[in-house]
Parts: structure tokens; C-alpha cells; sequence
């Protein structure tokens, strides 16, 4: 059974995460505790709200750190919602730009649609050789919650290391929605929300990545 952290950093929603990765078969702890962190077989970073605040809250309990020191190690980190957007470079909200962890190169700004927020369950373009949507169908519909977003994917391509899977999702126009890039995975939707959909997202992230 993988011991999971769900990183407590004062947003996200800590317990639906909880619940839905207990649904799969892990053993899952919510704390703030660093050790407990880096020590996880996997750690989960959930998000809600403004970019700004929740770096600001990551911050208060050494999160880039953590987050830093475990992709060294070669370690899983799973990003969910806000918590994938803070794996960016920045996030510009209002005006006001708020540097991240700088994982991934990008900016996270305001979506270009009619209706905002994104709000309800869509579908998503998942790349061939994709761990996260194995044995989905193209149709299966996830949940977001959101009116920011990654709207262009800016890392260079590299002769060394493979290119990350990057899935994409419309709403007005393509944003990214989720990454998966060895150690490092995330997805704008919350799998915690999007019912079987999501438990077998989670449980493909635990099986092939966690391991």
C-alpha cells in the first residue's frame, strides 16, 4: 500500500483528496509535517483559490522546498488545480504577478471565454503514451473549477530528456490540463471531484508512477 502525504498548506480540499485516494488503495496522511513530506511514497499538493495566496501559504511550510527536494530524489508529486498551476514559473492574477516554483516554464493568467469561471465537467486531449487516462475513453468527462490557467506550453524541446505529456481541455480557448513529466504530474481538473473518472486517474498515478 503507497504512503501518500496530502500536503496541509492552508487550501485545497484536503479531505475529498483524502477520501478519494483512500478509494483507490492508499494509505494517506494530511499534514503540514516536512519529514512526513519528503518521505511519502508520493506527495499530493491540492489547490483552490488565488495563485498569491497559495503560494504564500506553500511558502509558510517550506512547500517549494519540499516539492524541490523530492523531484532531486526522483519522487512523485502529484498537483492538483491551483496546485499544478504553482508548479509554474508565474501566475498573474489581477494585475498582480506572483512568481511560483518554477518547475515548468509558463505563466498562468486569465482564460479567453465567454463564461467564466470554467465551471462543470469537460472533456480532455490526452497525448498518446499517457499513464494518467490509460484505459479512458477520449469522451470520459472530468471536473474543473477555474477561471486561470496555462494557455500556452513553453518548454523548449531537449535531445536528452524526454518531453513531457502534456493534455490539453477547451473552454473559449486550449489550456493546459494536465502534465505528466516523470516524477512530476498534474492536472488542472480535480480527479477528487470527477467520480470514477477521477479514481482511476489516481489509481493509475499510484500504480505507474508512484509505484
Amino acid at each position: 500500500m503507497s504512503r501518500i502525504v496530502v500536503l496541509d498548506y492552508g487550501s485545497g480540499n484536503l479531505r475529498s483528496a483524502e477520501r478519494a485516494l483512500r478509494r483507490v488503495g492508499a494509505d494517506v496522511t494530511v499534514t503540514a509535517d516536512a519529514d512526513a513530506a519528503l518521505d511519502a511514497d508520493g506527495l499530493v499538493v491540492p489547490g483552490v483559490g488565488a495563485f498569491g495566496a497559495c503560494m504564500t501559504g506553500l511558502a509558510a511550510v517550506n512547500g517549494p522546498r519540499i516539492i524541490e527536494k523530492r523531484l532531486a530524489g526522483g519522487r512523485p508529486v502529484l498537483g492538483i488545480c491551483v496546485g499544478m498551476q504553482i508548479l509554474f514559473d508565474r501566475g498573474v492574477e489581477w494585475g498582480e504577478r506572483t512568481e511560483g516554483c518554477g518547475q515548468w516554464p509558463g505563466t498562468v493568467e486569465g482564460l479567453k471565454a465567454d463564461v467564466l469561471p470554467h465551471m462543470g465537467w469537460n472533456t480532455v486531449r490526452a497525448p498518446a503514451g499517457s499513464t494518467f487516462f490509460a484505459g479512458l475513453d477520449a469522451d470520459t468527462r472530468f471536473y474543473f473549477v477555474h477561471s486561470f490557467g496555462v494557455r500556452r506550453w513553453e518548454m523548449e524541446e531537449s535531445d536528452v530528456l524526454a518531453p513531457p505529456l502534456v493534455t490539453w481541455a477547451h473552454h473559449g480557448e486550449d489550456f493546459v490540463a494536465a502534465v505528466e513529466n516523470g516524477p512530476l504530474a498534474a492536472t488542472q481538473f480535480h480527479p477528487e471531484k470527477s467520480g470514477d473518472a477521477g479514481a482511476a486517474v489516481l489509481q493509475n498515478w499510484l500504480r505507474d508512477v508512484v509505484g
